[in-house]
């Protein structure tokens, strides 16, 4: 596996370096939205594999050796740093960049935005689809559990009362990257379910804007440390079930995609992402919102489209 990752970062040329990091800004702008997967965005995007097997090398135990003997030169030739290098500054750009603004949207154009995540979603499942090999009988029933399985979890009520200590952080990090890995579950609704999306945005935009600086900071780490510890097992776990049992795992990805499409309905009854969704009024304010919706759905088939001539070109060169 490390050859593998150090002889593709080793072909790949800067402007390959500069799609990435635009996929991690995708990701990452993607996950400030409750209800919107920064998986999903990796699968569209065609790199869900290798973040997770780069993911999986960067906290083996092989590399926690290396580190401990302090073999810079070996850890620099056989790590995927390069890749995630690229992924996780664009992921944490989009966040510090987006995060204020994403959040205006969802407070005062809701409709709008779930709008455009929603064809976004809907047409990831069009281009994933074929990801599946053969449909058979065990795959329908795979998708139809991860359908059922995503649109409950989505549905589930916010912690009213959640715990104060900061070892809640530590446990939401940890809960928010497992469904951030996930396409079609949101790291950032998990948030909002635990009740801490708020207060992590909030710790978020006081670090950009130098108020309570030490307590944000602590705050932030205590949250990265989970998403570590979270991050760690669960990528092991899921790349383990993509290698041995690629098309049913697919097929419950694909579910938990559609499943999550009740969140981001972009009709409310009230401008609230958590409140009930309702059928829609015909009206002037209908148009904009369908035309967001199809815009999303056709950038996903497009992305899809340039990412296989990309390939097709890559091969007729190898």
């Amino acid at each position: 596996m490390e050859k593998n990752s150090s002889s593709t970062a080793s072909k790949r040329s800067f402007k390959e370096y500069i799609k990435i990091f635009f996929c991690g800004s995708i990701m990452g702008a993607a996950d400030v939205v409750p209800g919107v997967s920064g998986g999903t965005m990796a699968f569209i995007l065609g790199i869900y594999q290798e973040f997770l097997d780069s993911i999986k090398i960067i906290l083996s135990p092989g590399t926690v050796k290396m580190a401990c003997k302090f073999q810079v030169s070996k850890m620099y030739k056989t790590l995927p740093w390069p890749f995630l290098l690229a992924l996780g500054s664009g992921i944490l750009s989009a966040i510090a960049l987006f995060s204020t603004h994403i959040h205006w949207l969802l407070e005062h154009r809701l409709a709008l935005i779930l709008a455009f995540f929603f064809g976004l979603i809907l047409g990831s499942v069009a281009t994933v689809l074929h990801q599946v090999s053969k449909w058979s009988f065990n795959r329908y029933i795979a998708l139809a559990v991860g359908t059922v399985l995503g649109y409950a979890v989505v549905g589930l009520p916010v912690l009213a009362a959640p715990p104060e200590g900061k070892w809640y952080l530590i446990l939401c990090g940890a809960v928010a990257i497992c469904a951030m890995v996930l396409p079609g579950i949101s790291g950032s609704f998990m948030l909002l379910l635990m009740g801490k999306y708020e207060f992590i945005l909030g710790s978020v935009n006081n670090l950009k804007a130098r108020i309570d600086m030490g307590e944000s900071f602590l705050n932030l780490v205590l949250f990265g440390t989970g998403l570590i510890l979270g991050i760690s097992f669960f990528c092991r776990f899921l790349s383990w079930l993509l290698k041995k049992y690629n098309d049913v795992t697919v097929a419950v990805l694909i579910g938990f995609m559609l499943g999550s499409l009740r969140k981001v309905w972009p009709w409310k009854e009230g401008a609230h992402i958590n409140n009930s969704n309702i059928m829609p009024e015909f009206s002037c304010d209908l148009l904009p919102v369908v035309l967001l919706a199809i815009a999303g759905f056709i950038i996903v088939l497009l992305i899809e489209y340039a990412a296989d001539q990309i390939k097709k070109k890559q091969e007729e060169l190898n």
